[in-house]
């Protein structure tokens, strides 16, 4: 399923230092895989542990940015 969303860049960059960490560990990784990989994390987390992960993440506004 293909999908597009907004992220906010500091995070964005994050996804490459992770994809280098990956790489670092012999394993190689692109950025949907690694997407892929936190959906996996989070969904095996206890429902406060959820709560909590989910807390720390700003809401952002929708849509796309203005021009």
């Amino acid at each position: 399923v293909r999908d597009s969303f907004t992220i906010p860049k500091v995070e964005y960059l994050a996804l490459d230092d992770l994809k280098l960490r990956a790489a670092d560990l012999k394993h190689p990784i692109k950025k949907g895989e690694l997407l892929r990989a936190g959906i996996k994390a989070l969904a095996s987390m206890t429902n406060a542990q959820l709560l909590i992960a989910l807390q720390a993440v700003p809401a952002l506004k929708t849509g796309r940015p203005s021009k």
